[in-house]
């Protein structure tokens, strides 16, 4: 299992208990956590997550309901929903492959 932090702040947030915040809403079938470059914090936490299926939810929903319940410093700013989140053969979610796309996509941007 990887064990990376996330620095927002010069805060350490776990990748983990965000997900762990993240399964707890109803629409949410899976989650991930990785943290994005920002300019002004350092890092973001950005989560990726998967629906339940005939659930519905809004990245924005998504953020709102972690807002109420994380530290300034823990909760996602950004949400993508995704089909399915990549897993290696023994189902747990890989997180380095969610950040190689991240930086792919960030270095398209530029």
């Amino acid at each position: 299992m990887e064990r990376d932090v996330i620095n927002v702040m010069g805060e350490d947030v776990s990748p983990l208990e965000v997900e762990e915040l993240l399964r707890l809403h109803p629409a949410i079938a899976e989650a991930a956590a990785i943290g994005v470059p920002d300019a002004h914090l350092g890092q973001t936490v950005k989560a990726f997550v998967s629906l339940k299926p005939g659930v519905q939810a809004t990245p924005k929903e998504i953020i709102a309901f972690c807002k109420e319940r994380m530290l300034r410093h823990q909760y996602p700013r950004q949400v993508e929903i995704v089909g399915e989140l990549p897993k290696n053969e023994a189902g747990e979610i890989l997180r380095r492959e969610l950040r190689a796309r991240e930086s792919a996509r960030l270095r398209g941007q530029s």
